[in-house]
């Protein structure tokens, strides 16, 4: 009975025990799930909360946007997503498809005076939400407009654009960002050339602001490129005032041109290296190569000696002997950098050379000469040097020929070299002469030579001349080598020098406008001013207009001349 009691009583235990423990679990299990819930509650809310703040945001920055694009845009709001396609053409003006022409003249953009934009890359596989645009801007920088004629959905970038928009290896056709925007006038600009030599050039300021015609706008961290001829600049827009992009339009800029950064420069040939008179300076020249130097005639006493014919300048350049040959060119600016074809003065001899210049020479006056020396054959080491010579040693040489001359009196010529000898030595000069001298039989020629000398004594077969034969092959290279001109003839050194002295489209002249030095170009467009010798460039330049100094009125430069005689009968 006691037993049955103990099983019972265990029995009960054992079926509480497992009650409360069910209890418990359940009641531990409904813990969690409140937990969870709540937690998920609580992230459901974080997430709702955080998109109503960037909702916030985007709503504020879109706002923001939009109210400096009205302030940037003085009111006008103005912004295309476009496709770049690149064309040949000067200056920084884009072109746009003619639906941007009526958005703009609908917001009276027009009656503001110039237009210009704000340009900055984008991803073509970014969204077009603002957000992502911003994020994914690469460049940007500024233009103005040449002409609304652009395919829809694209827009047209000259070189200047495309280059300090877009890095090199972009891609075809990137997406671009124009903003209208409102540029201030500019007040100063601090430019750097990324090399050495822009400086040199004759009047570069007035170089740079006929460059600066073709523009509209200027951006800090563009590069400007100047072009002089065949030569190229690359200057770095370093500061600006008032803003960091300004308009060039009609206003006056105060230009600083600092020098460029020599640490990181690459050796460049197309730099002038001063040089003294009296002075000399050591070199080296490669193969194919200018070295440039420079020297100036001021008006002192160096031009009065030239001017008085006692002096002379003496340009030397001494060469050491070996596999390597030099040639000697001289011009004087504005021809700051002679060439093979484009020079006043050369010299072409074997060795070491000697240039003269004299007053009797009418390309000598007062001013600044560029010595080119150029590197014919292999590396040559050289040496350099200008001095003022006197011209006494031609005065003593002019008195011993005369005093020759007076007692030259019975001579006889000699039958096999010419040549006249005092008649009572004449048997034995001509049994000697026959068996040493020979004549060139050259007709013209004559020249008299030993017969060890004669086997090196040839002729050129186009022009006639004589040289050593060591020296045929150079002259051969030198003269009747065919050359090729930047606009593309192509002919001999004494025919390429002629052409590119008054033919060639692309030789520098002074543009009687603005004094600038510029290509000629073509034959002017406007008959009238084919008939007044106006090149391409001053037919443009002159159409100009400036206030008549008499009367205010506005006329065209090249028309001035003639104002002024039929209205004010001056001149």
């Amino acid at each position: 009975m006691d037993f049955e009691l103990r099983r019972a009583r265990e029995k009960l235990e054992k079926e509480q025990k497992e009650r409360k423990e069910r209890a418990r679990l359940k009641l531990q299990k409904e813990r969690k799930a409140k937990e969870e819930a709540q937690k998920q509650k609580e992230a459901l809310e974080a997430v709702q909360r955080s998109r109503r703040i960037d909702a916030a945001q985007a709503q504020l920055k879109a706002d923001q946007q939009m109210q400096e694009n009205i302030l940037a845009g003085r009111g006008i709001v103005f912004y295309r997503l476009l496709e770049a396609v690149p064309y040949q053409g000067g200056g920084d003006k884009i072109k746009l498809p003619p639906s941007c022409f009526t958005e703009l003249s609908d917001q009276g953009a027009f009656d503001k005076g110039p237009i210009y934009f704000q340009l900055s890359l984008v991803h073509k596989e970014s969204s077009s939400s603002i957000q992502d645009i911003d994020k994914e801007k690469q460049g940007t920088t500024h233009s103005g407009v040449l002409e609304f004629t652009a395919d829809e959905g694209s827009v047209g970038l000259p070189p200047h654009v495309w280059n300090n928009l877009f890095s090199e290896g972009t891609s075809e056709s990137p997406l671009v960002e124009v903003r209208y925007v409102w540029l201030p006038k500019g007040t100063y600009a601090k430019l750097q050339p990324e090399r050495a030599g822009f400086s040199d050039l004759p009047n570069h300021k007035a170089i740079l602001e006929t460059s600066l015609r073709q523009h509209a706008t200027l951006s800090q961290g563009d590069i400007l490129i100047v072009n002089y001829g065949e030569l190229a600049y690359k200057l770095r827009v370093l500061e600006l005032k008032p803003s960091s992009s300004v308009s060039v339009l009609e206003t006056d800029i105060e230009v600083d041109i600092v020098d460029p950064d020599t640490s990181s420069e690459k050796r460049d040939e197309h730099v002038l290296m001063p040089l003294s008179f009296g002075m000399s300076q050591i070199g080296t020249v490669e193969e194919g190569k200018f070295v440039y130097y420079k020297f100036s005639i001021d008006n002192n006493v160096i031009w009065e000696k030239l001017s008085s014919g006692n002096s002379c300048i003496e340009v030397k350049l001494e060469s050491e002997t070996g596999e390597g040959d030099t040639d000697l060119f001289i011009s004087k600016h504005p021809l700051i950098f002679p060439t093979r074809h484009q020079h006043e003065w050369s010299s072409h001899d074997i060795g070491s050379k000697t240039l003269i210049l004299s007053c009797k020479d009418e390309s000598l006056g007062v001013g600044t000469y560029s010595i080119g020396i150029y590197g014919f054959k292999g590396m040559t080491k050289y040496k350099i040097s200008v001095v003022v010579q006197d011209n006494f040693n031609q005065k003593v040489g002019q008195q011993a020929s005369s005093s020759v001359s007076s007692m030259e009196i019975d001579t006889e010529q000699c039958r096999n070299c010419k040549h006249y000898i005092p008649t009572r030595t004449i048997a034995l000069h001509e049994a000697y002469c026959r068996r040493h001298i020979v004549v060139c039989p050259r007709a013209g020629c004559g020249v008299v030579l030993r017969i060890e000398e004669s086997k090196n004594h040839v002729h050129c077969d186009r022009c006639d001349l004589a040289f050593q034969q060591v020296e045929l092959e150079k002259h051969m290279k030198v003269f009747h080598e065919p050359l090729q001109c930047p606009c593309g003839i192509i002919l001999e050194k004494e025919k390429m020098m002629e052409h590119q002295a008054s033919v060639c489209p692309l030789r520098l002249i002074s543009c009687r406008f603005c004094g600038d030095m510029v290509q000629a170009g073509n034959s002017a467009m406007d008959v009238r001013d084919r008939l007044r010798g106006l090149s391409e460039h001053e037919s443009v330049c002159g159409s100009r207009t400036a206030p008549c100094d008499s009367c205010g009125r506005s006329v065209m430069l090249k028309d001035m001349d003639i104002h002024q005689v039929a209205v004010h009968q001056k001149g």
